[in-house]
């Protein structure tokens, strides 16, 4: 008997372990790693000065003529974010069946006009009548509709990290707000090209190519938000 209570105890134990994996107990998580093709490509930092020959503006030490913009590792680039998504999405789906069946077959039958005859052979048939009857009735009606309007507006200094073969940058950038307990970070993280930064050394989040935006906050609202985890579970193995 303690066996067997044991064997379920550590099958229940299992199978909350096991579903809780799945049932998204943590965070949604964003990998800011550089992409593959970035770290594998060359860098063009190894060249001292990769600008046009005879060109006004130099990158060394002294140039003629300053360039603002944002050119070598570790440069800092304005990334002005200005993301907004929105989608409307309506489905209803309705279904309908009713099916019926009758079968019967008396004893005995009468078509005679006498009407103790008649009595008699619907008792007969009362008793060894032999009839199957059936109904069937399904319906199904399912509706849904979802609707999303978000806009995020902000803007973060990035570095870049990288200086890719072709010219393009790899960029990342962090930033952290602390206010009443309460924390907010934003990070942001992609390829960009230098002809995309303005003359202001700003940059678009629509011309960020791999971009990956992270926007979380952290602190006594945000846990009083979140649900527990063990309700997540309840949920995950909960099966109505």
């Amino acid at each position: 008997m303690k066996k067997t209570f044991l064997f379920y105890t550590i099958t229940f134990c299992v199978i909350l372990f096991t579903s809780g994996c799945t049932a998204n107990l943590t965070d949604p998580e964003m990998d800011f790693k550089p992409p593959v093709y970035v770290e594998q490509m060359p860098s063009l930092e190894d060249k001292k000065d990769f600008g046009a020959v005879g060109s006004i503006f130099g990158q060394g030490d002294n140039p003629l003529f300053s360039d603002h913009k944002a050119m070598h590792v570790n440069d800092i680039v304005t990334v002005v974010i200005s993301e907004s998504a929105k989608s409307s999405n309506t489905g209803s789906k309705q279904l309908s069946e009713s099916d019926t069946s009758a079968l019967g077959g008396g004893a005995f039958t009468s078509t005679g006009a006498n009407a103790a005859v008649s009595s008699a052979v619907g008792k007969v048939n009362g008793l060894a009548n032999i009839g199957f009857n059936s109904t069937s009735n399904n319906a199904y009606k399912g509706q849904g509709s979802a609707t999303k309007d978000a806009a995020f507006n902000t803007t973060v200094s990035a570095r870049i990290i990288k200086v890719l073969q072709n010219g393009n940058y790899f960029i990342s950038g962090k930033r952290e707000i602390l206010v009443d307990d309460q924390k907010q970070m934003i990070q942001i993280g992609g390829v960009i090209r230098p002809y995309d930064i303005d003359q202001y050394n700003k940059i678009s989040s629509s011309k960020i190519s791999e971009a990956k935006i992270l926007y979380k906050t952290e602190g006594d609202v945000e846990r009083a938000t979140k649900q527990g985890w063990g309700t997540k579970i309840i949920q995950a193995v909960w099966p109505f």
